[in-house]
């Protein structure tokens, strides 16, 4: 999967005599327990009815119930408790005809079984897990070229808003934006001149990005980035992205030496989108999850994705990127279309500032403007360096459908 999946129910399906390896859907467990029958048969059916459109029905499934103890748990407690998740979810792919050769229960370090009642070979205790990295599975994926890169938690907790005095503050220059934008949007051409301030402000950071990169923990990083970037530099961002043809020319920065550095800075801009203007975040993880794809790391552009579309989902241009990775598309075609983009505006470095870009239809998203006026200096900010910074629907194995939201914002 390419993380570790916390709180996840993920089924994997086996095909034909020698159980091999077909499909995988994962959910976040839902904390409502009435949920619990609707969520396990509509997984059962997602992962079941997705090998029947391949000729390739599962021979059988084996389900993981993923997730730690709670304060004052135990691991056997979670077992516990996730007990009736795991017998409806067995009972969920019985009734398709599909069995369930094993579910487990993985917590603190344990696993335990909820199919095999002998207690010599699944103690009540549970049975210790392996070391990370240290399976014959471990060792078979870093040769594939598989990359493990944490916990879920830890790949959703880089995205996130900012919280605290600083979130405040970056509030205020959202305000401050949104308010200056009207009068820049009302004179003449003003579109287009938005556009282009936000195409050069982000052109530059992206530069600025490039020229000073980060070592240390991802938190460390991470910090370092949301320094190189003030709050109204941000803020004009923020706002700039919201309007889709700008956004659509921001996509252009997805390979390259100029896709790690974008990277970046869609991901600063994420953590920037505070209090009220949280769901602006959606355009800055859209093109976070699609500079991921595009750069082949599917698993970190399926955790962008499904953050973007917790948000919103209906924007399409995350969907439609969702989709088309857990349907195991090439982003090859759309870099290309992308580059050809590039190449018709007359700029062979960065993307053009004119607004020719084709787009897809959308619906406007309703946030508080659609576009912004740059603010802010474009000279370095001298921030303090490594300050503490701050279920979706999985695949089947060959990148199919997942369950969850499907939907998308543009």
């Amino acid at each position: 999967m390419g993380f570790f999946p916390d709180d996840s129910v993920v089924m994997v399906a086996l095909h034909g005599e020698r159980g091999r390896f077909g499909g995988r859907v994962r959910l976040g467990i839902p904390t409502d327990t009435a949920q619990w029958p609707d969520v396990a048969d509509q997984l059962a059916d997602c992962l079941i009815s997705a090998g029947r459109e391949r000729d390739d029905r599962p021979a059988a499934i084996i389900v993981y119930l993923c997730q730690e103890p709670a304060a004052g748990e135990s691991g056997k407690d979670v077992k516990d408790r996730l007990r009736p998740l795991a017998q409806r979810l067995r009972t969920a792919c019985g009734a398709l005809d599909v069995p369930v050769l094993e579910a487990l229960c993985l917590s603190n370090g344990r696993f335990w079984s909820y199919c095999c009642p002998d207690f010599r070979c699944c103690p009540g205790e549970g049975t210790p897990m392996v070391m990370p990295g240290t399976s014959v599975m471990a060792a078979a994926a870093a040769y594939a070229g598989m990359q493990v890169r944490g916990s879920l938690k830890e790949m959703e907790a880089r995205l996130r808003p900012r919280t605290g005095p600083r979130a405040a503050e970056q509030e205020k220059a959202l305000d401050s934006a949104a308010g200056a934008l009207v009068p820049h949007m009302l004179r003449r051409d003003g579109a287009a001149v938005v556009r282009r301030d936000t195409l050069d402000l982000a052109g530059a950071m992206i530069r600025r990005f490039r020229l000073d990169t980060p070592s240390g923990s991802n938190r460390a990083r991470d910090a370092c980035d949301d320094a190189l970037i003030t709050d109204s530099e941000a803020a004009a961002l923020i706002l700039g992205l919201q309007d889709r043809v700008t956004r659509d020319r921001a996509a252009e920065w997805m390979d390259g030496p100029a896709a790690p550095p974008a990277l970046r800075l869609w991901r600063a801009l994420a953590r920037r989108c505070a209090g009220g203007y949280a769901e602006h975040a959606v355009a800055p993880l859209t093109l976070a999850g699609w500079v991921c794809w595009s750069t082949e790391d599917g698993p970190s552009a399926r955790v962008a994705l499904s953050c973007a579309l917790a948000l919103d989902p209906d924007y399409t241009f995350a969907q439609l990127l969702h989709r088309a990775i857990n349907e195991g598309l090439d982003p090859e075609p759309l870099r290309r279309c992308l580059r050809e983009q590039h190449q018709e505006a007359g700029d062979a470095t960065e993307p053009p500032t004119s607004s020719t870009a084709p787009a897809a239809k959308e619906t406007p998203r309703p946030t508080k403007r659609s576009g912004p006026t740059r603010s802010g200096s474009a000279d370095r900010p001298r921030g303090p360096r490594g300050a503490t910074g701050p279920g979706s629907r999985t695949t089947d194995g060959r990148g199919r459908r997942r369950v969850g939201r499907d939907g998308s914002r543009r």
